[in-house]
Formats: structure tokens, C-alpha cells, sequence
């Protein structure tokens, strides 16, 4: 079936010529509001294709593999759809996790064309092979807009007719908990996302979306949802400065908005201390790592009109569940703080969820996995029209991450849970994360949530210390001033863990001002460096 998530672009702009599509921030006014380069849909189309107009000139065609090293924004919206309408393959990698892994994955990946940033395309000059199979470089520059509206005569570029399985994207994983991995996207499978997401949450034409993951941005167009860019560094997210975040909601009067807990955590602060409320919110994903109890019922209390909504996913599968705010406070979280893990809902409409018994290789096919009845933690799989089917050039680890279900597969998401009864998944921690202690398994966010109900504690990370040993690393609300300090609240902790069966055996306790997270959330805690940090002999 042919299918091309660039014909919901020119829908919108049909239906809808002169909605607004993207606002742009571009500095600001005199009265101290924020500046706005705005497209409405039909602009947004027509520069679409006048982008695509350009780039064909410029050697990209269907298939193409075209590097994008674009900031946030109108730039990357219109180019991306652009891209789309060829049938070309944009490539997406997060520039925070360092310019070595950002190269690696160049190498890998193997573009053919570079559409980015000056600096980028000095960056693809320079020698070492990441960037040898380049045959060009457009540079996103002042005269970009010149360009392309020396094509704005050339007409509509019709999307190609691409099917369901064709690659519409290439997006690298953060690499949190191993090296990131290009995760092959289709065009079936965006199609599928997009409509997962739009009934799930009833998002109607017409809203407004301030996009705190530059990536959601892409499936705005799609919904009729006018695109708030917001004034922060993608790379950096948990750095965002909360009054332009606010000024943005309130200016725009945003509807909907997705972020991580370590963004809504200044945000909340920030307006609980001015008593600010954002009564335009409808709804707020919150995604990326767990949600702390204590910052849904902040946030929750700043939405008077507003739901906070805790979706479950990975890059290779998104979304799998979802669960509301108002399920989690009154159902669930005293669950999660008594170690039994943190709900993540119901799967989505068309989602397929078991849990196995964990292992650590390859399982070829479904009937060699052990399904586990309800109640038992185990390994989290899925299957569902937005689970991605394969990585990019990487056939070992498409091995290790899915089994063969007939003509279909099953995603291994990495991570441990368990399923209800009634059907709820409940999230344990990363399989790479648990540690093996000689009375079983302890699982991360089972323990961690005991630890972290501590009144000094901000948030703290389980990790194996070698030889079945335990450890709970902490980022204290403030630093132990000296040993004394230090000796008294790691009594406290250990009497606290001591109140828990799941918790008792952790003894060895040891303090970190800033936990080292991914690039991508500022969430997910590395717990992998911590526990090499603090390995014992």
C-alpha cells in the first residue's frame, strides 16, 4: 500500500491554508514577548516543496541518505517534509553525545549528502573517512531561503507514492546503555504513529504544541497541530531556562506539550515559586525516564484545564502504553514506592505485549522464549504497526533485539517488567542494569523508588558493585558536609532500606553531586559509569 507521511502536510494545507503551521522564535519585541518567524500550512507546503525542488538539484533523489545537521526549527521542518516528498532518508543523530560517537555513527551510516550548518559542512571537510561517501554538502546559511525561493515557481513537488515497508528515516537511539544504533524507520510505520497519537490522546486540528524533543515536532504537521519552537539547546535539555519555556505556553497559548521529567522539573519549580499556573495546557507527555511521583502531583496542580499523560516507548518502538497522571496518584504510586515498579498503562490499540523469562543471547524464534504468567518480572517484548523491524547495517544486533513470530517479529525493548491481570505493564528497570545478588535479582526502579521517598534524597541509582554485591549511589538534596554528616544519613538510608525485603541487603551507600544522563532526556541515569566508578575488589 503506498503511503507517505508527507501527503498529511499537503491535507492540512488543503484543508487548512492559512492555520498556522510553525512559529519560529527570531529574538524580541520591545515590550519584552518573544518574536516570531510564522508559516501557516499552506506556506509551510509550498516552501516544502520548493525545498525539494532544491535538493533534487543538488544530487538528492529517492533513497538518498541525506545527513541532517540542522538546529531545531523551521529549517529542519521544512526540509525533513522535503526530503519526504523525494522519497529520500533523512538521517538523525543526537550531536550531544560527543563529536567521537557522532562520527562513528556518520562512518556507519554512510550518507550521501550533507543538508546542515556551516560549521557542519567544515566538519565534513576534514579528513579520517566519517564522511567519505558524501557526493554533497548544502549548506543551511543566510542564503538558504534565497535558494529556495528560486525553486517557489517551480510548483508543487508531489510526494512519491512510497509503500508501507519503504525507509522513510533513519534515528539513532541516545545510546544510553551501549553505543547508539541508527533504528530504521518506515513509512507505514510513521503513518502508524501518527495515528496512534493523535486517538490515544484526542489531539484535534488547531492545537498548538511547544515540542521539547525536536523529533516530535515532524509528526505536528500531520495532526493539524501548529509548532511552538521552543527557545532552548536540544543537547541540553535539563539546562533549559523555565521562564522562556512559560513565556512560550503563555504568548502561544499551547496546548500540548512533550518533555522529560528533568525539563517539567525546572518548569514546575519555577512556577510553583511565582504561584504561575498554564491553564491553556490540555495535555503533557512526559517521557524518557520514569516520572517521580511528587512531580506529577506538582505539575498536575499548575494545569487546572490540563492532564499529564506518561507514555512508554523506545526509538524502536513508540508508543507502546500509556498511563494518565490521575491513574498513577490514585492507583499506582503508592505501588511504585513500596518497590513493585512504576506503571506504565495499558498497551496502545494495536500493541502486542508478553514478558519472557530473561536471556542473555539470541532467542531466534518466539517459541524458544519462556512467557511468563502475570505477576512474574521477566524480559518486556512488543510487536505493533510502529515497532520498528530492523537497525541499520547492524544484522548482530537486529539478532540479539528481535524474534522471528511467524512472518512478523517481536521487539526486545532491553528493559524488565511485568504485566497485571488486567493487562497494565509495569516497568522494573534495563535488563543491562539489574544486579544478580546470591538471594536473586534486584531490579532498579523497584529499589530505587524506596530510597528515593527519603526526605535528603533527590534521586539515587542501584548499581553492581561485582562479586553479587549491591550498591545505591545517591545525588543528595545537598552534599554531606563531612563524614559525620555522611556516616548519619547513610544510617538513615540503611535503616530505611532495612523497612523493604527488596531493598534489605543493600549496605554500601556512596554520594554523587550531578549523576552523569543521556544526551537526549538529561533523564536516564548512566548507571553503568557509576557502577564502574564504584566497582569493588
Amino acid at each position: 500500500m503506498a503511503v507517505n507521511v508527507a501527503k498529511f502536510l499537503a491535507e492540512q494545507a488543503e484543508a487548512h491554508p492559512t492555520g498556522p503551521a510553525v512559529r519560529a522564535p527570531a529574538g524580541r519585541k520591545p515590550d519584552g514577548s518573544i518574536r516570531y518567524i510564522e508559516r501557516s500550512f499552506g506556506e509551510l507546503e509550498a516552501e516544502a516543496s520548493a525545498t525539494a525542488h532544491y535538493l533534487v538539484a543538488n544530487q538528492v533523489e529517492r533513497g538518498t541518505r541525506v545527513l541532517l545537521m540542522v538546529q531545531p526549527g523551521l529549517d529542519l521542518i521544512r526540509i525533513v517534509f522535503a526530503l519526504f516528498k523525494i522519497g529520500a532518508v533523512p538521517v538523525v543523530i543526537d550531536p550531544g553525545m560527543g563529536l567521537g560517537g557522532f562520527l562513528r555513527c556518520v562512518r556507519h551510516t554512510g550518507p550521501e549528502v550533507l543538508v546542515g550548518l556551516p560549521l557542519a559542512v567544515w566538519l565534513a571537510r576534514l579528513p579520517g573517512g566519517s564522511f567519505k561517501e558524501l557526493k554533497n554538502k548544502v549548506s543551511v546559511d543566510r542564503s538558504f531561503d534565497t535558494q529556495i525561493e528560486k525553486f517557489a515557481s517551480s510548483g508543487a513537488y508531489p510526494a512519491v507514492d512510497s509503500d508501507a515497508d519503504e525507509l522513510a528515516a533513519i534515528l539513532f537511539t541516545s545510546g544510553s546503555t551501549g553505543p547508539a544504533k541508527g533504528v530504521c524507520y518506515t513509512h507505514g510505520m510513521f503513518a502508524a504513529q501518527v495515528e496512534m497519537i493523535r486517538e490515544q490522546y484526542g489531539i484535534t486540528p488547531g492545537e498548538v504544541d511547544l515540542p521539547m524533543l525536536p523529533v516530535f515536532a515532524l509528526f505536528n504537521p500531520a495532526m493539524g497541530m501548529c509548532t511552538v519552537v521552543p527557545e532552548m539547546n536540544p543537547s541540553r535539555p535539563a539546562k533549559v531556562d523555565p521562564a522562556k519555556i512559560v513565556a512560550a505556553i503563555q504568548e502561544n497559548k499551547v496546548s500540548n506539550s512533550f518533555g522529560s521529567p528533568a525539563l517539567w522539573t525546572r518548569i514546575a519549580r519555577y512556577c510553583q515559586d511565582r504561584g504561575i499556573q498554564l491553564p491553556s495546557i490540555r495535555r503533557i507527555l512526559m517521557a524518557g525516564a520514569p516520572a517521580p511521583t511528587g512531580l506529577l502531583k506538582q505539575m498536575q496542580a499548575l494545569l487546572p484545564n490540563g492532564q499529564i499523560h506518561t507514555p512508554y516507548g523506545a526509538t524502536e518502538a513508540l508508543p507502546v502504553s500509556s498511563l494518565s497522571a490521575a491513574e498513577v496518584l490514585e492507583d499506582t504510586a503508592h505501588r511504585t514506592d513500596a518497590g513493585e515498579g512504576t506503571c506504565v498503562g495499558h498497551p496502545l490499540p494495536g500493541v502486542k505485549v508478553q514478558v519472557i523469562a530473561p536471556v542473555d543471547g539470541t532467542i531466534p524464534c518466539i517459541s524458544d522464549a519462556e512467557a511468563l504468567p502475570a505477576g512474574q518480572i521477566g524480559e518486556i517484548l512488543v510487536q505493533g504497526p510502529s515497532v520498528t523491524m530492523q537497525y541499520d547495517k547492524l544484522p548482530e544486533v537486529d539478532a540479539l533485539s528481535k524474534i522471528a513470530d511467524g512472518d512478523g517479529y517481536w521487539h526486545r525493548m532491553g528493559d524488565l517488567g511485568w504485566l497485571e491481570e488486567n493487562g497494565r505493564l509495569w516497568f522494573c528497570g534495563r535488563k543491562a542494569e539489574r544486579v544478580e545478588t546470591p538471594s536473586g535479582p534486584l531490579y532498579t526502579d523497584c529499589c530505587e523508588a524506596v530510597f528515593n521517598q527519603h526526605a535528603e534524597v533527590s534521586r539515587s541509582a542501584l548499581i553492581d558493585l561485582g562479586g553479587g554485591r549491591a550498591g545505591l549511589v545517591i545525588e543528595p538534596e545537598r552534599m554531606p558536609s563531612g563524614n559525620r554528616e555522611r556516616e548519619v544519613l547513610i544510617a538513615s538510608l540503611r535503616s530505611l532500606g532495612k523497612t523493604n525485603c527488596g531493598t534489605a541487603s543493600i549496605e554500601h551507600f556512596f554520594f554523587e553531586k550531578a549523576f552523569p544522563v543521556d544526551v537526549r532526556h538529561n533523564a536516564k541515569i548512566h548507571r553503568l559509569s557509576l557502577a564502574r566508578k564504584y566497582r569493588m575488589p
